[in-house]
C-alpha cells in the first residue's frame, strides 16, 4: 500500500434544508458546538474537526455535483458510553435505529449506533473497543 497523501479530515460538508434547524439538532443531540462566520455560514464544531452546512437551496460554491439534504453517512467517535449517547438522543426525540452493534473502524473494532437526523442523513456515533 502507498503512503496517503493527506493526514486528516479537516471539515465536511452536510447540504441542508434548514440550517438553523440542522444547527440546534446537532448542538442539541451531540453537544457540538455553532459558529458563524461574518458572511454568515454555519458550522458545527467539535474536537479539532467540523462540519460545514449548507443550504439546499442556495449552496454555496463549489459543491458536490448532486448536493441534496439526506445523502450524508457521517460516523463520530466518542470516548462516553454508548448508552449514555442513545439517553441523550432519545431524550431529543430522535429514535435509535440500529445499535449498539459491532462495526470496524478506521482504528479497529468499535461498537456503534446510528440514527438520522432532521434531512435523513445516517448519523453513526461510535466508540473504539
Amino acid at each position: 500500500m502507498s503512503e496517503s497523501l493527506v493526514t486528516a479530515l479537516d471539515h465536511l460538508v452536510l447540504t441542508v434544508a434548514d440550517v438553523e434547524a440542522s444547527a440546534r439538532f446537532y448542538a442539541e443531540v451531540l453537544g457540538m458546538a455553532v459558529a458563524r462566520s461574518d458572511a454568515g455560514r454555519v458550522a458545527l464544531e467539535f474536537g479539532v474537526q467540523k462540519i460545514n452546512l449548507h443550504p439546499a437551496a442556495a449552496p454555496y460554491e463549489p459543491h458536490a455535483a448532486l448536493a441534496s439534504p439526506g445523502t450524508g453517512d457521517v460516523c463520530f467517535v466518542t470516548t462516553r458510553a454508548l448508552d449514555e449517547i442513545v439517553r441523550r438522543v432519545e431524550a431529543a426525540g430522535v429514535p435509535i435505529e440500529l445499535g449498539p452493534v459491532e462495526r470496524s473502524g478506521a482504528r479497529g473494532p468499535i461498537d456503534s449506533i446510528y440514527f438520522r437526523d432532521l434531512d435523513g442523513n445516517l448519523i453513526e456515533v461510535a466508540r473504539y473497543r
